[in-house]
């Protein structure tokens, strides 16, 4: 069943976010304005933005205030962007030992718990308000716009959940459905799986496919196994997120659908970040993300040069996320968007890198299914998992003020949940957690070898 995309961008989907008290709509109808700004006129905005941040910050979150008076910054005396580097910085360790002392919980329209982590290895409980969703909505439908694609029109998404993987969530399947949007479940990935997964393409008839990295490129890498092109003749662009995507990947994937690939860059805590355009650029979602790109010092590099990337959310005042050291390091571009706008370019994104897990009977998981167990474990600090066979799994655990004994049968019975229930699960408790040999972190790795293609199709190489 599908919806008249008029219907379902002009009357079901907003009446969806009127009832969820959620101002997608209206915030997206300032960032088609928003965007065309000049530089100068989009910092203005973020000043303006991040002074009313501030002002809830102070008012409702004890944590940031102090530290606010201790700089002696306030949202009166902040005169320009560069004012902001007086607070320290925020890493994900405040974010969870401070939580009490950071949730604005009288917030309009109420504050939402969510978990993170994603590649990071760091997990994080969280609260988000209305103003977080509906940047993050508006943002995507904003991008989605770069393409052609336009609010209503069929999107499908290879995408998993924290849900058990025998269970369908009927109710969000129907939402789903009244807006056209379809939802494969990257968490079951088998040969069988896949090849629906393909027939369920071809009958949706998507405009955009939407997913994880790898787990596209695992999709297509079976599909060119088996001699098959999708038939998708209204498809205009596939979106990948939540990993670096590699040039192998891109090509693959871009060569089995038949259509560009548009890669996406944001994360749980701070929300929807950057999307690339059909220029090639990745643009800042500028107008709720304020990037700072600095050195080991905490300093500004230069324009151009690699730093971490440290974000305040200006639609964060649930739980602001002020200074926020992401841990992803970014190259801002020295380039204006080729298209006109005013949003800052980011020139490259260097992230982490996960692998597949390999269940007893031979699903293949994106590394998320065993991820979401871990970060919704209360007092974990960090974590690395190791598959070192189908029945014989590792787990790191840096222990945060929260952890309990209890912590380790929680993650024993979650991943035996979501790989099997005679697999091994060894939880080892450390003080730290090293990078691999190459400097790089890796907190997801599988030694269970993919068949052939789709062993080449999830490879790592250079983005």
């Amino acid at each position: 069943m599908k919806i008249p995309a008029a219907l379902a961008r002009n009357v079901i989907y907003p009446l969806q976010e009127r009832a969820c008290k959620r101002p997608t709509f209206a915030y997206l109808a300032e960032l088609e304005k928003s965007q065309w700004l000049s530089r100068a006129e989009v910092e203005a905005l973020q000043l303006e933005k991040l002074r009313r941040l501030l002002q809830v910050a102070h008012a409702h979150c004890s944590w940031h205030r102090q530290r606010m008076d201790a700089a002696g910054l306030s949202p009166e005396n902040l005169s320009s962007l560069a004012d902001l580097a007086r607070l320290p910085r925020m890493d994900k360790q405040d974010a969870a030992t401070n939580r009490e002392n950071l949730v604005w919980t009288g917030v309009p329209g109420g504050t939402f718990q969510y978990n993170t982590g994603g590649s990071s290895g760091q997990p994080l409980i969280f609260h988000f308000g209305r103003a977080r969703q509906a940047s993050d909505a508006a943002g995507r439908m904003r991008a989605r716009r770069w393409w052609g694609v336009e609010v209503g029109e069929p999107e499908a998404y290879l995408w998993g959940a924290p849900v058990e993987l025998n269970k369908t969530d009927w109710v969000k399947t129907v939402r789903d459905r009244l807006i056209n949007q379809l939802v494969l479940n990257a968490f079951a990935m088998t040969a069988t799986s896949m090849d629906a997964y393909l027939d369920a393409l071809e009958s949706f008839r998507p405009h955009c496919v939407y997913g994880y990295a790898s787990s596209l490129a695992l999709l297509a890498a079976h599909a060119s196994a088996r001699g098959r092109k999708p038939r998708l003749p209204q498809l205009k662009v596939v979106c990948t997120t939540g990993e670096p995507l590699y040039a192998h990947q891109r090509e693959l994937i871009a060569s089995v659908f038949g259509v560009p690939v548009a890669n996406e860059y944001g994360s749980r805590d701070i929300g929807f970040t950057a999307h690339e355009t059909p220029q090639g650029q990745v643009l800042l979602m500028s107008e709720s993300i304020l990037l700072e790109v600095l050195d080991p010092d905490g300093n500004p590099v230069p324009r151009g040069e690699l730093g971490e990337a440290v974000m305040t959310g200006l639609c964060s005042e649930a739980q602001p996320f002020i200074r926020y050291r992401t841990g992803d390091m970014v190259r801002l571009s020295p380039e204006p968007d080729r298209a006109g706008r005013g949003l800052h370019v980011i020139a490259e994104v260097v992230g982490r890198s996960t692998d597949f897990l390999v269940r007893e009977d031979g699903t293949i998981m994106h590394a998320l299914a065993g991820i979401y167990v871990l970060r919704a474990t209360e007092g974990l600090a960090e974590f690395k998992l190791i598959q070192h066979s189908a029945v014989d799994v590792e787990v790191l655990a840096v222990p945060n003020p929260r952890w309990s004994d209890a912590a380790i049968l929680t993650i024993q019975a979650g991943l035996r949940q979501r790989l099997g229930e005679s697999v091994r699960v060894t939880v080892k408790v450390v003080d730290s957690i090293p990078p691999e040999a190459s400097g790089k972190h890796r907190y997801v790795v599988s030694h269970v070898a993919l068949s052939g293609d789709l062993d080449r199709a999830t490879r790592k190489g250079n983005p």
